[in-house]
């Protein structure tokens, strides 16, 4: 289920054989052979499953293991010059394996984590302890995403259905059952501001599918792509600046990269990077690693058998001054909130910059129109409207008999009567 390789602006990390589930942290500016006997973090006592670089401190990783735990440690400013064993927070709660693990897109020290125990969990790393815990998966849960602001996430599960969760109540407010009709894994990913959300899983003829869904019409997909026959799992990535959609298949060599637009057919299929070198994880960089100069509009890190090679997306231009069509606004790696902000209810988009060199990576407003969030109600809060209209109801008839007014039988009540007899 894992990408096996993540990366931020000054480090990649890669997981490695060995013990204490060890995980090796390289200098993106110093390509190389690996020495075996390169320093790496190895502190768990099991497998490490997943990692993720906290996206608001370059020098922060988490790590996911077979041991049950999630770890947070701290990177020193120039790498790794020795091994590192102890963490600076240990986080213990799940039951069984910890699968996956994602920072919060917008606030500071937040954490999810997906269990073998079928378990959400969202950690608050600076007090060293879980906040929250949403457990509405009935089975493995193959793949969690955040939405643009990070006030919701979504799972996909063996089940094959699709949740959408309020992530600061841990309740369901929405779900697809039957997503994608093949029994292989769902990745998922939000497209962004435009609250849409894109799932790549498989037909029962074992084709790659892409679809695309409106969180506020899931009867439906607004869009279904068939891809092709091969059956390694694809894991999507999404850049929302540009509203481009890559696609990159485990156990093949290419990357199918698509245009989001907002109406039919969504999904527009641009072009297809192609190798015959199969790929076993792929990463893609925070816009701020691009270089500019080169019209370098994105930058991935491909992990095969025994190599990461980077691949480059380059926008032939002759001009060399820097090109605002190309270099939107991006995320600027500065988080909207705190952990605590946030849990109270703060909603803000992402922070972002510019990329012209010029301006020094100044902080530029977000002005993105977010879409208008689906009214989506819990189970709960329906159940309690009810309630409250019932009593009502039953108030109104109590003032109607005491001055004496029949009160009408319900609808369909005297049909049924008029059956019964």
């Amino acid at each position: 289920e894992q990408c096996y390789i993540k990366g931020n602006t000054k480090f990649f990390a890669v997981a490695l054989t060995g013990g204490g589930g060890p995980v090796g942290i390289f200098d993106l500016d110093k390509p190389g052979r690996l020495d075996p006997t390169c320093p790496v973090i190895a502190g768990h006592k099991g497998l490490t499953l997943d990692f993720d670089f906290n996206p608001f401190h370059e020098h922060i990783i988490a790590t996911a293991s077979d041991d049950t735990t999630l770890k947070v440690w701290g990177i020193p400013e120039n790498g790794l010059t020795e091994t590192i064993t102890d963490p600076l927070v240990d986080l213990p709660g799940h039951g069984r394996k910890v699968a996956l693990c994602k920072f919060h897109p917008t606030a500071s020290n937040l954490l999810s984590s997906i269990g073998g125990d079928f378990l959400v969990k969202l950690w608050d790393i600076e007090q060293g302890k879980d906040v929250l815990t949403f457990d509405g998966n009935p089975e493995l849960i193959q793949d969690i995403a955040w939405n643009y602001t990070g006030s919701t996430f979504t799972t996909s599960c063996k089940d094959k259905v699709v949740r959408f969760v309020d992530a600061r109540s841990c309740e369901e407010i929405a779900s697809i059952k039957g997503a994608h009709d093949g029994a292989k894994s769902v990745k998922l990913a939000w497209m962004g501001a435009k609250d849409k959300v894109v799932s790549f899983g498989f037909t029962k003829q074992s084709q790659r599918q892409l679809r695309v869904w409106d969180p506020r019409a899931l009867e439906k997909p607004l869009s279904t792509t068939q891809i092709d026959q091969a059956a390694g799992v694809i894991m999507p990535f999404y850049d929302a600046d540009t509203d481009i959609l890559y696609a990159a298949g485990k156990g093949d060599g290419n990357i199918r990269y698509y245009e989001y637009v907002d109406s039919k057919p969504f999904a527009i299929p641009l072009s297809e990077y192609r190798s015959t070198v199969a790929c076993k994880g792929m990463a893609f960089l925070p816009k701020r690693a691009c270089d500019v100069t080169k019209c370098e509009t994105a930058r991935a890190l491909k992990l095969t058998g025994n190599t990461v090679e980077p691949l480059r997306f380059i926008v032939p231009r002759k001009s060399d001054a820097f090109q605002e069509d190309l270099y939107p606004p991006t995320f600027s790696g500065v988080p909207s909130h705190t952990a605590g902000e946030w849990l109270k209810g703060s909603e803000k988009p992402p922070r972002l910059c510019s990329l012209d060199p010029s301006s020094a990576g100044a902080e530029v407003a977000n002005t993105v129109q977010l879409a208008e969030a689906p009214v989506i109600k819990s189970k709960a809060a329906v159940e309690a409207e009810l309630a409250a209209a019932l009593k009502r109801i039953k108030l109104l008839e109590s003032c109607l008999a005491a001055a004496g007014v029949p009160v009408p039988p319900a609808e369909g009540s005297e049909t049924k009567a008029a059956a019964a007899n």
